[in-house]
């Protein structure tokens, strides 16, 4: 639910800006302020980053999540019922700090407490909850005034502080904090009735043991190689995420079809198949990122998305050229719909499940907040690119730079990120430490 109304939040300037730019606007907005709307949010989720490693590690995932929702409810509250664009810009701000937590905390809860043979399906139904959000900002919002999104928005988050309390901490976390009775419990309740947890319990019990005795200062996210390998990965694929554009679509998708000037959809009707074409692409992503595996998903999905974001720079190109595009004016319609289907089919979803895999118990929430960072700056930088590239020298040159950015992803992917399909969490951290031995174990057993 959380994540649904962060959704709404995140592509809330898509279709909303141009209402506030317009001259009966209810609240009134100039092109600056904008433009700080929708640079904000990350803002707000940059500077968040410190309450969100502290939160997550002191009070839990469970009540780092609660928190994160009644932060949202004050969100839409006052977003409703401002009357001064400033009110929105500030709660904003403060609504990055409340995303940045949820996507940080909803990860983690959820790797920890899933069986690792599903462990990546529902991990990416964090993001398939928050296009979820898109879908219904972007078919509501044009449509009604502002206060009527913002109460399904609130009403979202009301029904997840009514059911959210109820379900059991991570076992990983009340082990970590030496709680194990109410780590038995809890894992009970997440697996089958009848199920024998026993050596699940002693598994976790142990690989907890072992990572506490690991150093867990943040130094040694740089100092111990298999958390440098871990921070550098999620670093690169989280940038790559925003550097291929995708804040940039999901703030700005209006304003972009509308400088195409393409004659065969509206602006609010592409924005809405938009939202619906990548929300199929992340269900069909859920359903095989644990079989075909994260690399294969990674590689054709940079692959496709780069490919369509050159196809859309060429047409500005061509357009901005002064040649008459009438004729073509259909291809910028569907590279955003391509585009839409292939980023969410891997790069728009690998990485929030390898987020919450890389790192071991002892630095995970620091490691995972680092690499929220990173994801947070490139949107800032991404962002950046495309509003001051676009009016200085043409809407082409930023869809040159995503472009660009993807191909990088293609090469860092197949040459630096390993495989963790079917891979326990304690498995992975001995593949970052350059030990094999559980991956032989699991070919010998596949041939037995």
């Amino acid at each position: 639910m959380v994540a649904i109304s962060d959704g709404m939040l995140y592509g809330w300037t898509a279709p909303v800006n141009p209402i506030l730019l317009s001259p009966d606007s209810p609240v009134k907005t100039t092109q600056e302020q904008a433009d700080w709307l929708e640079t904000g949010l990350m803002v707000g989720s940059f500077c968040g980053l410190p309450i969100t490693v502290y939160l997550v590690d002191k009070i839990g995932r469970k009540w780092s999540l609660l928190y994160a929702s009644v932060s949202l409810l004050v969100v839409w509250i006052v977003t409703a019922t401002a009357s001064n664009i400033y009110y929105i810009l500030a709660v904003r701000i403060w609504a990055g700090n409340t995303g940045n937590m949820a996507f940080v905390a909803a990860p983690m809860y959820v790797a920890e407490i899933a069986d690792q043979k599903v462990r990546g399906f529902l991990s990416s139904l964090i993001y398939m909850m928050m296009l979820l959000g898109f879908i219904l900002i972007y078919s509501i919002a044009p449509f009604v005034p502002i206060w009527a999104h913002c109460l399904v928005g609130a009403a979202l988050v009301v029904i997840q502080l009514v059911t959210f309390p109820f379900m059991p901490e991570s076992p990983y976390f009340l082990l970590y904090k030496d709680r194990p009775g109410e780590a038995k419990e809890a894992l009970k309740r997440f697996r089958p009735a009848g199920a024998n947890i026993e050596k699940e319990i002693e598994d976790i019990k142990l690989a907890v043991e072992r990572q506490k005795t690991e150093k867990g200062r943040p130094q040694d996210l740089i100092m111990v190689p298999s958390n440098r390998k871990a921070i550098g990965i999620m670093a690169l694929l989280n940038s790559a995420q925003h550097m291929s554009g995708i804040s940039v679509m999901l703030m700005n998708l209006h304003q972009i079809l509308q400088e195409a000037e393409s004659i065969y959809m509206s602006a609010s009707t592409s924005g809405i198949v938009f939202s619906m074409l990548m929300f199929i692409a992340a269900s069909i992503a859920s359903a095989t990122i644990d079989k075909y595996g994260r690399k294969t998903l990674l590689i054709t999905s940079s692959t496709l998305t780069g490919l369509c974001l050159l196809t859309i720079a060429i047409y500005f190109s061509v357009k901005n050229a002064g040649y008459q595009v009438d004729g073509i004016s259909w291809i910028p319609v569907v590279a955003v719909m391509i585009y839409g289907l292939s980023f969410k089919s891997g790069l728009g979803m690998v990485p929030i499940v390898l987020t919450a895999e890389l790192f071991p118990a002892k630095m995970k929430a620091m490691g995972m907040t680092i690499a929220d960072g990173f994801y947070v700056l490139s949107a800032i930088v991404s962002l950046q690119v495309f509003q001051q590239l676009s009016k200085r020298y043409g809407m082409q040159y930023p869809f040159y730079v995503f472009a660009f950015s993807c191909f990088v992803a293609i090469v860092f992917t197949h040459f630096f990120i390993p495989e963790t399909k079917g891979k326990t969490l304690e498995e992975i951290q001995q593949i970052l430490k350059g030990n094999h031995a559980p991956k032989r174990v699991e070919e010998e057993e596949t041939a037995t």
